[in-house]
């Protein structure tokens, strides 16, 4: 490997690491959240005001363009709509179920992701990959299983978020060509809080009291900000990682949050997965690494082919 090749390969990689870190202090500040009384709405509403908030400033600094056509414009109110539902469903989720729970049943989706660019996009996927997604879906009825008994169906919530942030990427994907990593994150955070602070307002003292909201009081308002800045920081990070190392580079990285969650549950919350957990937690990773491996291989092979076309 080139010199050259290293220095552009190496900040993408500790940026990912930065993202694996960061990116579990948002479900720990959500949970703390939610915990101590504030309702699921009114976490998710806090995320993208804050978020909003933090990168309009970015914006300014970076000098970004924000304009966009049409079409891109309602493709980023899609994504938006998504990761709103997403993080609703999250925090759901982690208001009652350990963290490291919630966050690998989360992560099916890189499976729902690749079955979907199969069906939607036409991507070639191979019956080992397609195994693989289902003894990765196994892996989550691990983890499902024993959290439904505990729990009750709230414990369903997190595959919701997996859904929903599969079509999220799906959308990310057709968008990116158009629009500025840091344009993309404003509008999303924008058009976040146009989506959630009206329902947060109309439905108060509603039929649903996860949409109500509560006056927040002291450590509350550092839990409510957390949630924001670490979604506005973490994302970022992942952000730049990928526009300095390619995504199959640095997905096995991904699976660094698992164990900080766990880590951060336990000092926390003081909550360990149970063995049923821990063998879902192991079957969903080696699924996920697998898959991985296997997209390597698909790419080299098609850029051998494309070479070999080549005049």
């Amino acid at each position: 490997m080139s010199r050259v090749t290293e220095d552009h390969i190496l900040p993408g990689v500790l940026l990912m690491l930065a993202f694996c870190l960061l990116a579990p202090l948002l479900d720990v500040a959500a949970k703390l959240a939610a915990e101590g009384g504030i309702p699921v709405g009114q976490v998710t509403a806090a995320r993208f005001v804050v978020q909003c908030g933090l990168m309009l400033p970015v914006v300014a600094v970076m000098g970004v363009r924000l304009r966009a056509g049409r079409r891109a414009l309602g493709l980023v109110a899609l994504r938006a709509a998504l990761l709103v539902f997403s993080t609703f469903a999250f925090v759901s989720g982690i208001a009652v179920m350990p963290l490291a729970d919630a966050l690998a049943i989360v992560f099916v989706e890189p499976f729902i992701l690749l079955l979907l660019g199969r069906w939607l996009f036409g991507d070639q996927v191979g019956p080992r990959r397609i195994l693989a997604c289902l003894v990765g879906f196994a892996g989550a009825l691990l983890v499902i299983q024993p959290s439904l008994q505990a729990f009750g169906l709230v414990a369903l919530w997190p595959l919701g978020t997996a859904f929903s942030f599969a079509f999220y990427m799906l959308v990310t994907r057709s968008v990116s060509d158009v629009m500025h990593p840091v344009a993309m994150q404003a509008h999303t955070s924008w058009i976040g809080v146009a989506i959630c602070l009206p329902v947060v307002w109309l439905m108060n003292d509603g039929p649903l009291p996860a949409l109500d909201s509560v006056m927040p009081l002291d450590w509350q308002w550092l839990w409510l900000f957390g949630v924001g800045f670490w979604a506005a920081v973490s994302h970022l990070c992942m952000t730049y990682a990928l526009s300095y190392a390619p995504a199959a580079t640095l997905a096995p990285l991904h699976y660094l949050e698992i164990v900080v969650a766990v880590a951060l549950g336990y000092l926390i919350f003081d909550d360990l997965p149970n063995a049923l957990t821990w063998a879902g937690i192991v079957v969903i990773v080696a699924s996920g690494l697998f898959v991985i491996h296997r997209e390597r291989l698909a790419h080299r092979d098609r850029a051998v082919a494309a070479r070999a076309a080549a005049p």
